[in-house]
């Protein structure tokens, strides 16, 4: 009788094996695949722009919720399309841990990834601010959420980070353990949304957010943009990612079971 779905162990020991993968594909492969990710993740960001703007004159909560649901949409299509999120390679942080990956390849796969998923955001920006669908209370949504992301401080950029990558890191982590495709969704769906609801901060959502909101007229300062969400969210990304999820799961279920 075929199992269902993987055992933590087993689910554990799948992403040493897909973190060696990983680092495995040529330059090409990854650039495209993570171009393609920062794209979907980008569908998935103005899905949620769109719910929640619409909704909000209704009720604010039911807005977030709804604006949450439909977000995963991004992350489904990078799992089962295929795609390449720096968020979601943090995980290869347990190959690394169990000698399969050396360092210097886990941080050159992450940098690719990160530099494509812009390149993939910035187009889907390009494609959706000429198409004019970004008018009247949709454009005040998406400046308004710029410009709150860059008033962050660093301290609670970083927090919201680490808070947000080991929900998305966690739903890439756990999708393995299912072998069917509702599964797999269900997986995805709940963690994703729920950073999404709680406010968290996700570094390529953001390669999304924030240029959009620049472009429709958002009051930035680049220099503070950076400071303030780049450079902390993509840090707290990484380390709820690769530090809570990935080094702590190859801790218990690998390392721990060699002793």
């Amino acid at each position: 009788m075929n199992k269902s779905y993987l055992t933590p162990k087993e689910v554990a020991q799948s992403w040493i094996d897909i973190g060696r993968n990983k680092v495995g594909y040529s330059f090409k492969n990854v650039f495209f695949l993570a171009l393609l990710g920062g794209f979907f993740i980008g569908l998935g960001g103005h899905g949620y722009l769109v719910v929640s703007q619409t909704l909000s004159s209704i009720d604010v909560g039911l807005a977030k919720f709804m604006g949450a649901a439909v977000f995963p949409v991004g992350i489904m299509l990078v799992v089962f399309a295929g795609g390449e999120l720096y968020t979601g390679n943090a995980l290869i942080a347990s190959a690394w841990a169990n000698g399969e990956v050396k360092l210097s390849q886990f941080i050159k796969n992450l940098m690719i990834v990160y530099f494509a998923n812009l390149v993939g955001a910035l187009i889907l920006v390009f494609i959706l601010y000429k198409s004019g669908l970004y008018t009247g209370h949709l454009a005040e949504k998406t400046v308004a959420l710029a410009e709150a992301k860059s008033s962050l401080t660093f301290t609670a950029a970083f927090m919201r980070g680490i808070l947000c990558n080991v929900l998305v890191a966690i739903a890439v982590y756990i999708q393995v353990a299912s072998t069917d495709v509702a599964g797999k969704i269900f997986a995805l769906w709940f963690p994703v949304m729920l950073f999404v609801l709680s406010g968290y901060e996700h570094s390529v959502a953001n390669m999304f957010f924030i240029p959009m909101g620049a472009l429709l007229g958002a009051n930035l300062e680049w220099s503070q943009v950076i400071l303030n969400n780049v450079i902390p969210v993509t840090l707290g990304n990484l380390v709820g990612g690769g530090g809570f999820v990935a080094l702590i799961y190859w801790f218990v279920y690998v390392k721990g079971s060699k002793k």
